[in-house]
């Protein structure tokens, strides 16, 4: 079921998220996931400014991104362990499992200026990314007059 779940791109929280997370760097823009999570004309709650602040400026720091590990090692890599670029760390990961068609996958989020096309390393081991979030997600977000929110 773990593994089902890190395919469809779906977090668990506190596993796939820390306690900086928003909202804003998990949705899926064909999931909605921003629409019942987070309203913007609600009175204050807590985060309420960070949240607002990146629907308006359109760019959160950071995304959910799925990693394809290579499956010539035969263990996973440990929930929270760095994802590298070239040495430097752009993220961490969480949960990771073993998909029946895909092999072993895993959620991390990375910073939003991570080259989509980089491979990376995580715990020793190599992995390719699938974009969850666009690193560029911003304007798409907010509803459009005339179509449906307002």
């Amino acid at each position: 079921m773990e593994a089902v779940r890190i395919a469809s791109g779906t977090p668990r929280i506190f596993l796939d998220t820390d306690e900086r997370t928003i909202p804003n760097e998990l949705a899926n823009p064909d999931a909605d996931l921003l629409g019942p999570a987070v309203h913007l004309r609600k009175g204050c709650y807590p985060g309420q400014e960070t949240v607002a602040r990146v629907y308006n400026l359109g760019r959160p720091p950071r995304r959910l991104t799925q990693l394809l590990l290579d499956g010539s090692v035969d263990r996973l890599p440990e929930r929270g362990a760095d994802v590298l670029l070239d040495g430097v760390a752009v993220g961490r990961i969480g949960t990771s499992e073993r998909h029946y068609e895909l092999g072993p996958i895993g959620l991390a989020l990375l910073k939003r200026g991570t080259p989509s096309d980089a491979e990376l390393l995580v715990d020793g081991i190599p992995a390719a990314q699938e974009l969850l979030v666009d690193p560029d997600a911003g304007l798409h977000w907010r509803p459009q007059p005339g179509l449906g929110r307002a």
